[in-house]
């Protein structure tokens, strides 16, 4: 999963990074919301939270317009944030004016939902308060991400189907240098604070940017990733305009775009990638040992604790490496773990020689999962998806695959985006727990059916947990089984692989981070129990090393779902209905894990009632 849904976990209800806008609108939301305590009194305090969230809501959407972009939020199309110190510091006033806000409702006189909501709101705060004194804002770019990442698949995202929205692009084209500036001055304090990513990381980042502002032997504009949506420009729009379009596109990317990609690719070439610390573990970074602990607690909603996790970790890597062993003997393949591995990375049997026959090879796999679903789910979302390539310019340092949410509002479909760079690492016999993961019945599943919560603030239909999120999608792996897959033994291992590889990251993400492990030691040590290609194993790690934390989460949430599934199943024995436990798992929106279980054990309460105990 990758963005919009990962940055809503930092965008919303009191955003530490990624400060938007400041202009009047936004200065006068802060103030409206440093008013908002005055009102007590003037309705009742499950209006005042309704107001208040309605008043935020709009408040962070025109802090963060790329984001509204994604949800479908109208108005702010032609605008980027504004990263700038002093938009940060207004982020943080808007954050303080909220918490000073919702501490002036009577929580006891909500019903039960809107305590949740409440609480959900004064977590989020609470926890982007405490991490404000990490500065995240000092490291805006990675081999995972960053401004220059974001502009492409931002123009990608937006609608395409007026003049307007193609003026909107060129608007944000303009902007476009502004905020090269201002990552720029970020770049530069962390430099010098020593809060980078590892060098090690990035190594591809340049290589990156440069793709982004080096056309084809022509020199022609249109070539560039940055500008694909102007080659597609629908013939609804009359032929002249669309040439108007494409002229101004090609104007701006030349002497606006491209001059500051190059300013970026520059810095990052001669100063900022030379200058990057050499170290990788989070602990080594001022304060890093802390910030560490911070990102893992937030991220899993748990008290877990590194050394907890990592423990866990071994423990799971022992047990589903048991099981795949097992796997290997039914087979009937004669030799060791590793030699069945070296088989698996090798055979030509599973690959794929052209890039196209393995998007086509995932599309029928989602083809053949869709008409399971219903035995599985009681609600279905309407928002289709599709499956397609990733952009070629970040396939060497990007993961196997993502989701890229979709939008209702926006007109949008989900995308299951797959990498087909180096089609040697990647195996056929991991495409159906992949597609599970990312497209049905996970990613797709969970954030479509979000969005037709009518009942539910707008906030909390895009408020982001990861160990929710991530967990779901590791969940959803298991269903194979149960929606026809997994017949072949080799897709099964696979299915195996992938799990065994989330147990690895528990131990791989906190011996980098809490235990002086090396690079080298995390990618032995992924060899030693996976089945992975090397490629993909070296960009898992560099993951790991890039973003601190973010790895763990996908084992916590799917063990805690398996647990509740086993509870409900074990409390009401054949009473047990599979689409109604699913169906409350995602029909309360994302909830931090411990809300979670009391969300399923309210529901077996009362399925136990209404069936007479």
């Amino acid at each position: 999963m990758r963005t919009p849904a990962l940055l809503v976990a930092g965008l919303l209800l009191g955003a530490a990074a990624a400060p938007a806008a400041v202009d009047p609108v936004l200065v006068e939301s802060a103030s409206r919301i440093e008013r908002f305590p005055a009102t007590r009194g003037q309705g009742s305090e499950s209006e005042r939270l309704k107001s208040l969230f309605e008043l935020s809501w709009a408040t962070r959407m025109r802090e963060s317009p790329e984001l509204a972009t994604y949800l479908g939020y109208p108005g702010l199309d032609d605008r980027l944030s504004d990263a700038s110190p002093e938009a940060l510091e207004l982020d943080r006033r808007i954050s303080r004016a909220e918490r000073a806000a919702l501490a002036s409702i009577d929580r006891s006189r909500l019903t039960p939902d809107e305590q949740v909501s409440y609480d959900l709101a004064v977590r989020r705060l609470e926890q982007a308060a405490e991490g404000d004194k990490f500065h995240p804002e000092l490291m805006p770019i990675n081999q995972l991400g960053g401004i220059h990442g974001d502009l492409v698949d931002l123009l990608a995202a937006m609608p395409a189907r007026t003049v307007q929205d193609y003026e909107n692009r060129l608007a944000r084209l303009r902007a476009f240098p502004r905020a090269v500036d201002q990552t720029l001055v970020w770049l530069g304090q962390g430099l010098a604070a020593g809060i980078t990513p590892p060098r090690v990381t990035l190594r591809d980042v340049p290589a990156q940017v440069e793709a982004l502002f080096t056309g084809d032997a022509t020199g022609d504009p249109l070539k560039s990733p940055v500008l694909e949506s102007f080659q597609q420009i629908p013939e609804t729009i009359p032929a002249p305009e669309r040439e108007r379009l494409r002229r101004e596109a090609s104007r701006i990317f030349q002497e606006q775009v491209a001059p500051s990609l190059r300013k970026l690719h520059g810095y990052l070439t001669s100063t900022y990638v030379p200058g990057a610390r050499e170290s990788i573990a989070m602990s080594d970074l001022p304060g890093g040992r802390d910030w560490y602990a911070y990102r893992v607690r937030t991220y899993t909603t748990t008290d877990l604790t590194p050394e907890q996790i990592h423990q866990l970790g071994l423990a799971e890597v022992a047990r589903i490496r048991k099981e795949m062993d097992g796997l290997i003997a039914a087979t009937g393949f004669k030799g060791s773990f590793e030699e069945f591995g070296q088989f698996l990375r090798t055979d030509p049997r599973f690959f794929y020689d052209q890039p196209e026959d393995m998007v086509a090879g995932y599309r029928d796999i989602a083809k053949r999962i869709d008409p399971e679903l219903i035995r599985l789910f009681g609600r279905l979302p309407r928002l289709p998806y599709g499956v397609t390539a990733m952009p070629g310019y970040a396939g060497k340092s990007q993961t196997t695959a993502y989701y890229g949410n979709g939008s209702l509002a926006a007109g949008r479909p989900g995308w299951f985006y797959v990498n087909t760079y180096d089609l040697e690492s990647r195996p056929k016999w991991a495409m159906e727990a992949l597609t599970l993961h990312e497209a049905v019945p996970g990613h797709h599943l969970q954030y479509a059916l979000v969005e037709e919560l009518g009942e539910l603030p707008d906030w909390r239909k895009w408020d982001v947990y990861p160990a929710f999120s991530e967990g779901w999608g590791l969940y959803a792996e298991s269903l194979g089984g149960e929606l026809g897959l997994y017949k072949d033994p080799y897709s099964k291992f696979g299915q195996l692989t992938f799990e065994m590889w989330r147990a690895i990251r528990l131990v791989v993400d906190t011996g980098l981070h809490t235990r002086g492990w090396t690079r080298q030691q995390a990618i032995d040590y992924f060899r030693a129990n996976s089945a992975r290609a090397d490629h993909e194993i070296v960009v898992e790690v560099d993951r790991y090393i890039a973003s601190p934390g973010g790895a763990v989460v996908y084992k916590i949430g799917e063990l805690k779902l398996k647990e509740l599934r086993a509870y409900a199943e074990k409390e009401l024995g054949s009473r047990f209905d599979l689409r109604a436990f699913h169906d409350r798992v995602l029909g309360r929106g994302q909830l931090p894990l411990a809300l979670l279980e009391k969300s399923v054990k309210a529901w077996v309460a009362e399925e136990k009632a209404r069936n007479g105990g």
